[in-house]
C-alpha cells in the first residue's frame, strides 16, 4: 500500500498484485504486451507499478516510458518522431523496456510499434483507449504477436484493501453502490462520486471513444441503449427484442443499427456479453444473451438509486468477478430452467446461482432446484447474502457473497 501526495490530497495507491505478477511474468517475452480495459480502470497505474518494480529490482533495465497524457510528449504524436525518440533512448547491453501510455493519441502508432518490434531490441508494453485497442483489432494492428492483459475495475477484495474494515458484510453493502472505479474514492459523497463516474468514465467513453472510433451518427440512440442495458442487467435479451422495445418507445431504429451500437459498447468494455450454454447438450446457444456492466457503479451513476435491485446487481458483480478470475462465463440452460452461470477454466467447471436473499424457503428452493437437476459431479454453488459461514445442502455449497468475493483471486 503506497501513498502519493498530489496538490495536498493524499491518494492511496493499492498495488494490484495479480496484474503486476502477470506483467512481470511477461518480461523479456517477444510479444507486444497490450493492456486493455474500461476507461479509468487502472491501466496506466499498472505500467507505473511495473516501471517502479524494474527500477528497484533490475539494474540492467533501461525504461523508456512515454505517456501521451503529458504535454512533454506532445512532439512525439507523429509516428516517425515516436520511433526516433525511442531509438535515441536505446541503450546497448541493457534490457530496453518500452512503455507507451495512451498510444492511440499518436496517429498511425501501429507503424512505429511494429517497426520497433521488428528490430527485436525492445520489450514493448502499450496501453490505450479501450475503443482503439480492442481484442478483435490487435492482430490487425500489430504484425507481431500480441499478449493482452485485461484490467478490470477494483474487485471487492481490492476495495477492502482501500477501505479496511472488520465488518466484511457491511463493506459489501457499500461496495455494491460505490463500485470499483477507484478514481471516485477521493470524493466525499455519493453525488460527487457518481458525477465523476458519469462524466469522466461514461460520457467520456461515449463521446470521445465510441462515437469517434465508429463514427456513430445517432448519439441519442447510444444513450438509450446504455440506459436500457443498465436497467436490464441480468435479463436474457436479444437485439431483436431490444429493437422492438425501442420502437415501442417511438425510437426509429432497425436491428442492424442496434446490433452495431451494442457491439461497440461491448468492444469498449462498457458491457460484457454472456452467451447461453445448454448444459445437457453441451452446446452454445446463439439466440439470446445477457449483458453485464464493467462496474455496477455505472448503473447507479446513470439511473440513480431509487431502484437498488440488489439481486441483479449482485449477479453483475459475480459475473465480472468470474471474468476477473479468468473463467469463461456462460448462462446455463437445462430443461427450461436457467442457471445463472456456468464458469469454465482449464478443465474446471462451476455451476453458480446468485441471489440477494435466500432466507425465504421458496426462494431457496427456486435457487437450488436447477443445480440439483445437474447430474455431473462438477461443483455447484449458491452465492447469496447469507450473513453466515458456508454450509451445504445436498452437495451444493451455500456461500455468503462477501466471503466468496473476498477470496484470494487465483492466478490465471
Amino acid at each position: 500500500m503506497v501513498y502519493n501526495k498530489l496538490g495536498g490530497i493524499m491518494m492511496k495507491i493499492i498495488e494490484r498484485t495479480s496484474y503486476l505478477e502477470e506483467v512481470k511474468d511477461l518480461l523479456q517475452t517477444p510479444d507486444i504486451k497490450v493492456i486493455t480495459g474500461v476507461r479509468r480502470s487502472g491501466k496506466s497505474k499498472l505500467l507505473d507499478a511495473l516501471a517502479a518494480w524494474l527500477e528497484a529490482n533490475d539494474t540492467q533495465a533501461n525504461i523508456i516510458h512515454i505517456n501521451f497524457n503529458l504535454t512533454e510528449y506532445e512532439s512525439l504524436m507523429e509516428y516517425h518522431a515516436l520511433e526516433g525518440y525511442v531509438e535515441k533512448h536505446y541503450q546497448a547491453g541493457k534490457n530496453n523496456v518500452l512503455m507507451i501510455d495512451e498510444v492511440q493519441m499518436c496517429p498511425s502508432f501501429e507503424k512505429a510499434v511494429n517497426s520497433l518490434h521488428a528490430k527485436e531490441k525492445y520489450d514493448i508494453y502499450v496501453t490505450g483507449s479501450n475503443a482503439f485497442l480492442q481484442s478483435s483489432d490487435l492482430a490487425t494492428l500489430f504484425v507481431g504477436r500480441t499478449y493482452e492483459v485485461h484490467v478490470f475495475p477494483f474487485s471487492f477484495r481490492e476495495y477492502l484493501s482501500y477501505f479496511p474494515s472488520e465488518n466484511l458484510y457491511g463493506s459489501l453493502t457499500k461496495y455494491i453502490t460505490e463500485g470499483g472505479m477507484a478514481g471516485s474514492y477521493l470524493y466525499k459523497n455519493d453525488a460527487q462520486k457518481y458525477r465523476y463516474i458519469n462524466s469522466e468514465v461514461l460520457n467520456a467513453l461515449i463521446v470521445h471513444d465510441i462515437v469517434k472510433k465508429y463514427r456513430l451518427k445517432n448519439e441519442p440512440l447510444l444513450h438509450e441503449l446504455i440506459d436500457f442495458l443498465m436497467d436490464n442487467i441480468g435479463n436474457v435479451t436479444s437485439i431483436r427484442a431490444i429493437t422492438d422495445t425501442l420502437r415501442s418507445n417511438k425510437t426509429k431504429v432497425d436491428h442492424k443499427t442496434v446490433g452495431k451500437y451494442m457491439d461497440a459498447l461491448c468492444k469498449a468494455f462498457a458491457f460484457y456479453r454472456i452467451r447461453r450454454y445448454d448444459v445437457r447438450g453441451k452446446r452454445y446457444l446463439r439466440s439470446e444473451d445477457k449483458y453485464y456492466l464493467a462496474d455496477q457503479s455505472f448503473r447507479y451513476a446513470r439511473l440513480g438509486t431509487k431502484n437498488m435491485d440488489y439481486g441483479r446487481v449482485l449477479e453483475n458483480i459475480v459475473a465480472i468477478e468470474l471474468l476477473r478470475r479468468g473463467y469463461e462465463v456462460y448462462v446455463g440452460v437445462l430443461y427450461n430452467k436457467e442457471i445463472d452461470f456456468v464458469a469454465m477454466k482449464q478443465g474446471e467447471k462451476l455451476y453458480i446461482q446468485v441471489a440477494n436473499d435466500i432466507s425465504d424457503p421458496k426462494t431457496f428452493e427456486r435457487e437450488v432446484t436447477p443445480l440439483l437437476s445437474i447430474k455431473d459431479a462438477y461443483p455447484k454453488l449458491v452465492i447469496a447474502r447469507t450473513w453466515q459461514p458456508e454450509y451445504q445442502h445436498e452437495g451444493i455449497r451455500i456461500l455468503d457473497a462477501a466471503d466468496w468475493l473476498s477470496q484470494v483471486v487465483p492466478q490465471k
